[in-house]
């Protein structure tokens, strides 16, 4: 009895399966490894958040440690994809995710600004809710910071400016008590 076109294609899918196997038990592996690994550095990346940020919103601590996170698991899979010998798919990932980190990155310059602006003011002593403060042609009261934009009370309305505009430059003005 001859060999068929599907027996053919039967033994050299079997073939192609049994010879990727190893990589593949391999790629397993690693991803439990890493999960593990990543588990520890998370755990590690909350505890030095708590104690660097610890008067802030919990927001603020989550969405770096998310940020954190994701980095890291995109690594994961890059690597995933190199160990089970896909190379080049993952090669081409690694640069699409930079093209679309820098395109992201440009388009959000002015919130990215805004939050790093807004980072610096939370974390600044001289710059609280309930300073009276002149940032720019705005004088009034601080009434919140948050990660993108502070509120101000002036004469009983509330004034809304961006973090960026506001780092800048402000002047605290001392209440004459």
């Amino acid at each position: 009895m001859q060999p068929t076109v599907f027996t053919d294609a039967f033994e050299q899918l079997y073939d192609g399966i049994i010879s990727v196997l190893p990589d593949l038990l391999t790629g397993f592996v690693f991803l439990a490894l890493a999960a593990v690994v990543i588990k520890l550095i998370m755990f590690a990346v909350r505890a030095v958040l708590a104690r660097a940020l610890p008067g802030e919103a919990p927001v603020y601590r989550q969405f770096i440690a998310a940020i954190v996170l994701v980095f890291l698991w995109f690594a994961v899979g890059l690597s995933f994809l190199s160990i089970v010998g896909l190379t080049l798919i993952a090669a081409s990932l690694g640069t699409a995710a930079g093209f679309l980190a820098l395109g992201v990155s440009y388009a959000l310059s002015g919130m990215i600004a805004d939050a790093v602006a807004g980072v610096y003011l939370l974390r600044d002593p001289d710059f609280n809710p309930g300073d009276t403060v002149k940032a720019g042609d705005t004088t009034g009261e601080v009434a919140a910071i948050e990660l993108r934009k502070t509120r101000f009370l002036v004469g009983g309305d509330t004034v809304v400016r961006a973090n960026a505009e506001i780092e800048k430059g402000w002047t605290k003005i001392e209440s004459a008590s």
